[in-house]
């Protein structure tokens, strides 16, 4: 699968899945009144955010032919 994540959709996404999952990680604790359901659904949310960001390629961008990568 070729890179169809741009620099700036992949920061977004590593920036709001590192809070998932911090965010889950509380809730999974404890520490956040969410509980453990909702917990385990964002370290997941959040643990794909951060892979598909490092690695710039989305399976759902290129199931749907979507690419915010930078054309030069």
């Amino acid at each position: 699968m070729e890179r169809n994540v741009g620099s700036l959709d992949g920061k977004a996404r590593i920036g709001i899945g590192i809070l998932a999952l911090v965010a889950g990680g509380l809730a999974i604790g404890g520490y956040w009144a969410a509980g453990t359901v909702v917990g385990t659904v964002a370290l997941l949310v959040g643990g794909i955010l951060v892979v598909t960001g490092t690695t710039q390629k989305c399976p759902i961008y290129a199931g749907t032919g979507i690419d915010t990568v930078e054309k030069q």
